[in-house]
């Protein structure tokens, strides 16, 4: 029912639906199509975590009540898995508890049946927006990573001083070294990170 080879991986918008009626499956995938997204219907969550496609950017459609595995159970499973990608719920009638664990463990809307389709637009929307956050975030970090990875022992430490604040004199009192030493130690860690400033360097961090 779905067939990942007509999806242009380099610049789609990747939905996965997983709702066990064919017909609001059906229904789904017509509403998002002709929003411009890519969609690949599965018709239970089982089949689904047999073999998560890994298309990226992706959003995660599901029913809550389905057989062999609910969509709560779902979500359990993916972040215990580390897939994290945003998740919007549909119900034909949600518990408060439901309701209360799924946007604990981070969906991002909770919709009602029959799914209205500005409301499935704005939640869809939101989803994307928040995986283009994260996605940014983990390439941010990948790149702090990579940079620190060239500082020089002595450079980390003063560096992991400098994100917390610690000024010329109580860096040096700490590690035991001259002013000019500091300061030529603080010059290197800006260079190679690649920053300005002592506020860039701790947002890098943030």
């Amino acid at each position: 029912m779905h067939d990942l080879s007509i999806a242009d991986v380099e610049n789609a918008k990747h939905i996965f639906i997983i709702e066990d009626d064919a017909a609001l499956a059906k229904l789904l995938k017509i509403m998002l199509d002709k929003m411009g997204y890519s969609t690949y219907v599965y018709n239970n969550a089982v089949d689904f975590l047999k073999c998560i496609p890994d298309l990226r950017p992706s959003v995660l459609i599901s029913d809550v009540k389905m057989p062999k595995m609910s969509g709560i159970e779902l979500q359990t499973e993916l972040l215990a898995l580390g897939r994290l990608m945003p998740i919007i719920f549909i119900s034909g009638v949600a518990t408060v508890p439901q309701s209360i664990t799924a946007l604990k463990q981070g969906a991002v809307d909770f919709l009602l049946k029959p799914v209205n389709k500005q409301q499935l637009k704005t939640a869809v929307e939101a989803a994307f927006e928040l995986e283009a956050i994260k996605s940014q975030s983990l390439t941010d970090k990948a790149t702090l990573e990579k940079r620190l990875s060239a500082l020089a022992p002595r450079e980390r430490e003063v560096y992991d001083l400098m994100i917390k604040g610690y000024k010329n004199n109580e860096i040096l009192a700490a590690l035991g070294i001259s002013l000019p030493t500091t300061k030529q130690y603080k010059t290197a860690v800006m260079r190679k990170l690649n920053v300005g400033s002592l506020a860039e360097l701790i947002q890098m961090k943030s």
